[in-house]
């Protein structure tokens, strides 16, 4: 778990590396983000050995989607509507649903 921990983290990274890339037009945000992603790939493809593949995937889609937008509404002032906030709050219940059921090998 921990590398999908870590590949989590990296696609946040290279995500919010593709917001202030400005359509890759500033070169070292353009870096991070490629990089991040690159790296957080590699890491997901090794957590695949310990974890099946998909609670794997849809726990880094998830958890990597509630983490950008909770960056969104911080660092780039995006609104929090009680829409946004209860589609994160199930975003959490099913990765937290998706533990329960054993998605680990």
């Amino acid at each position: 778990m921990t590398y999908l921990a870590l590949a989590i983290v990296l696609e946040t990274i290279g995500t919010t590396g593709l917001k202030l890339s400005d359509g890759f037009s500033r070169p070292w945000p353009s870096v991070v983000a490629v990089g991040a992603y690159l790296v957080s790939l590699g890491l997901l493809s090794l957590a695949l050995k310990a974890v099946q593949i998909g609670p794997a995937y849809a726990i880094w889609s998830a958890v990597g989607t509630a983490l950008i937008a909770t960056i969104g509404i911080i660092w780039f002032r995006e609104p929090l509507t009680a829409l946004k906030l209860g589609s994160l709050l199930l975003i959490i219940v099913g990765v937290v649903a998706l533990n329960l059921s054993g998605a680990e090998r």
